[in-house]
């Protein structure tokens, strides 16, 4: 409980709890104008321009209204803002949304070119940060979990990681193998074509 006086640790940690609603508030409320079409796109008139004539900005709106991009910017930021309002998830949020303002500063950088943004988006970044300290002790748990002693669980040979780039060209095969079955078996005279194609240009690149 408050002392009547409030000491300094209790004006800090009062601090926290606010810069965590108004981070909240803020991207759930970004979040929702993207999901309900108050964010991204162009109005008719600006449609119906020639791409010269608009400026980077209205490009950016244009590409970034496009989906899942929208749906997935939007509810990522009220998840995250969501997340921060709740003391046992508070962090989680946080380490949610320090990503997802990074990216929204770094875009107002390129494309908005408007610098008032850019040190409100800083400021967000600074509080979240300033979560990450209040809650520092917790923090250095995670990380000591996640990164001390973390090593493969078996010991292997040189030549083994020496073959590491062949494998993994591997692994990049055995991934594409699904969609090529799929092809097969909806496409199959397609997909022969395009083989055949792709040998053809492989040979004349080998002979070449």
């Amino acid at each position: 409980m408050l002392a009547r006086r409030p000491t300094k640790v209790h004006l800090w940690d009062y601090f926290i709890l606010t810069a965590r609603v108004l981070l909240a508030f803020t991207f759930i409320s970004y979040g929702y104008s993207k999901l309900t079409g108050g964010q991204f796109g162009l109005t008719p008139t600006q449609a119906a321009l020639p791409v010269s004539r608009l400026t980077l900005f209205k490009l950016a709106w244009y590409v970034f209204d496009h989906e899942p991009f929208r749906s997935f910017v939007g509810v990522s930021q009220i998840l995250a803002g969501l997340l921060l309002l709740w003391n046992r998830t508070a962090l989680l949020g946080a380490l949610l949304l320090l990503p997802i303002a990074a990216n929204v500063l770094i875009i107002d950088i390129t494309y908005l070119k408007m610098p008032g943004f850019y040190w409100r988006l800083s400021y967000y970044i600074g509080l979240i940060f300033l979560i990450f300290w209040h809650y520092r002790a917790r923090m250095l748990v995670v990380f000591h979990t996640v990164t001390k002693g973390l090593t493969t669980r078996f010991t292997y040979p040189w030549w083994a990681y020496g073959l590491l780039p062949v494998a993994a060209i591997g692994a990049e095969i055995a991934g594409a193998l699904p969609r090529f079955f799929f092809y097969l078996m909806t496409s199959p005279r397609k997909t022969w074509d395009g083989l055949v194609y792709l040998w053809d240009t492989i040979m004349q690149h080998l002979v070449s």
